[in-house]
């Protein structure tokens, strides 16, 4: 998949799907099926519209990425989202971006989607121009519930990351390069490779969660290990099953299957390596499992 910057974009995609797509949830998905090119926007149109309502993201720009290369996307044009382009009124987009720009024969959009500024078009604008076709694609629901990135943030930030999965379409994923600890892991048996959160993006809600790191298993707590007094604040720290090396300063992948159990503060460190026994034999069944239904 080529990753195209707006301004050296070439007319040429017979669709274009546009969107900021944070997740490419499943209802994303529908928007895209089809298209050969994605128009997205960097940063989250929110962050300059509303500063103060930015969202933690879901994904990040190099994860999105990945997702729509293996969803088939031929093309991802990055649109720089800033005051100018905010400024811009609805006919310009459409003018402007849309058709001198890109080209458009077929444009695919969710039924909510907005453009323009103070967001005024709407897809009844973009139906009414006859110079391309306009997709509408309707809201997806799952279970009795609409799928939206909000949603899903406020999952995943409440640990429920199963229920996040089955909107996303797949494991939430995290990114992240390995730091130092306080090796307190090392000396209780399960040394950990730790990243710090971001604040910009969205984290698992504090507790340890059965997780893929790549393709081998791993036990995650993401807290701030009450049984010991760190000062360290927030960490993620990944027990990789079966692994005995050096990940210092790489970039640590981490999908997450299923919450465990919350963080808790033990009464002593053998209480606490009791639990993480438990918790490593349970990560092991299931990502057993995982692994058997991603063959």
């Amino acid at each position: 998949m080529r990753l195209t910057e707006f301004v050296d974009a070439k007319p040429g995609a017979s669709c274009v799907a546009v969107g900021a797509f944070d997740g490419v949830h499943l209802g994303h998905r529908d928007v895209i099926a089809g298209a050969d090119a994605v128009l997205t926007f960097e940063p989250h149109p929110v962050a300059v519209v509303a500063p103060s309502h930015t969202p933690r993201l879901l994904t990040p720009l190099p994860i999105k990425a990945d997702i729509l290369a293996s969803l088939g996307v031929q093309e991802l044009i990055v649109m720089r989202f800033d005051a100018q382009f905010a400024a811009q009124s609805a006919q310009q987009f459409i003018d402007e971006v849309l058709i001198a720009r890109l080209g458009v024969n077929r444009v695919s959009v969710g039924e909510n989607f907005r453009f323009g500024h103070r967001a005024i078009g709407d897809v009844a604008m973009l139906a009414a121009d006859p110079r391309f076709a306009t997709s509408v694609v309707p809201l997806r629901e799952l279970d009795g519930e609409i799928i939206s990135s909000s949603h899903i943030r406020s999952l995943i930030a409440a640990g429920e990351v199963l229920r996040a999965s089955s909107l996303l379409g797949r494991p939430f994923e995290l990114r992240g390069t390995v730091v130092s600890g306080d090796r307190r892991g090392r000396e209780l048996g399960f040394p950990t490779a730790n990243i710090v959160p971001e604040e910009t993006l969205v984290c698992p809600g504090h507790g340890v969660y059965a997780c893929f790191a790549g393709e081998r298993p791993a036990a995650v707590n993401v807290g701030v290990r009450p049984t010991f007094e760190s000062g360290r604040g927030e960490l993620i720290e990944a027990y990789l099953l079966d692994f005995d090396g050096d990940l210092y300063g790489s970039e640590l992948r981490l999908h997450f299957l299923e919450r465990l159990r919350g963080e808790h503060r033990f009464e002593s460190a053998e209480a606490l390596i009791a639990a993480m026994h438990d918790d490593v034999a349970r990560v092991r069944a299931i990502c057993a499992s995982a692994s058997v239904g991603r063959r």
